[in-house]
């Protein structure tokens, strides 16, 4: 038996387990980085899309309040100007159309499509809301009466709270979206399959609360 030859083969094969177990060892290393780096992204994805969707309900929150103070204002100016019927059932008609249940929008499903017809209900209950309190001019009883002075109060707050809590999410979903479009985001975002948020866009006049001020 050849002890020589046998010991040198010996010697080699931790030469060659070194050889190709280094190169294992790196790439599993670059896979462990890459994973964990992919991670970090996800869970920044998922924290900035949240503070975005969160801050969508505020929005709604607000608008909510808005619609919720309707009935009592239709039901104040009516009683002082009875005749002012059609512009009454205009803020009736448009605040229904503005509370439909197709009309609010799911957090997961903020789309430019669903924020388009959620602006345009809106808008209309503003424009709907904006006539009534023009026509309130006529009536100077009205204009004093201390329960339409107190809703006026109201509708203003409210006005302004819609006004901040839209920039609001606007700023927020605006950051979540620079964010995954960036590269190399962009390659984890379309991963997750997460999209782009819908933001709110400016109509003429939009970038001024509803005056209420008589």
């Amino acid at each position: 038996m050849n002890y020589k030859a046998l010991a040198q083969n010996t010697a080699k094969k931790p030469n060659i387990m070194k050889k190709w177990l280094i190169p294992v060892i790196v790439i599993g290393l670059i896979i462990f980085a890459i994973f964990k780096w992919g991670i970090g992204i996800n869970n920044e994805i998922i924290e900035k899309e949240g503070l975005a969707q969160a801050q969508w309900a505020n929005v709604e929150s607000s608008y909510q309040r808005r619609s919720d103070l309707i009935p009592n204002l239709v039901a104040t100016v009516k009683g002082y100007a009875d005749h002012e019927k059609e512009t009454l059932e205009a803020v009736i008609k448009a605040r229904a159309e503005a509370t439909k249940p197709t009309i609010n929008i799911d957090k997961d499903a903020l789309t430019p499509e669903s924020m388009a017809k959620f602006q345009q209900a809106q808008q209309g209950l503003s424009g709907a809301l904006s006539r009534l309190l023009v026509s309130v001019e006529r009536y100077p009883e009205l204009k004093a009466d201390k329960n339409f002075l107190e809703l006026q109060s109201q509708l203003e707050g409210t006005e302004n709270r819609i006004n901040v809590e839209r920039n609001k999410f606007n700023g927020l979903a605006g950051a979540y979206n620079i964010y995954i479009a960036k590269f190399p985001t962009s390659f984890v975002a379309n991963y997750i399959n997460k999209n782009a948020l819908a933001l709110f866009k400016s109509a003429p006049g939009s970038e001024n609360a509803t005056k209420v001020e008589f």
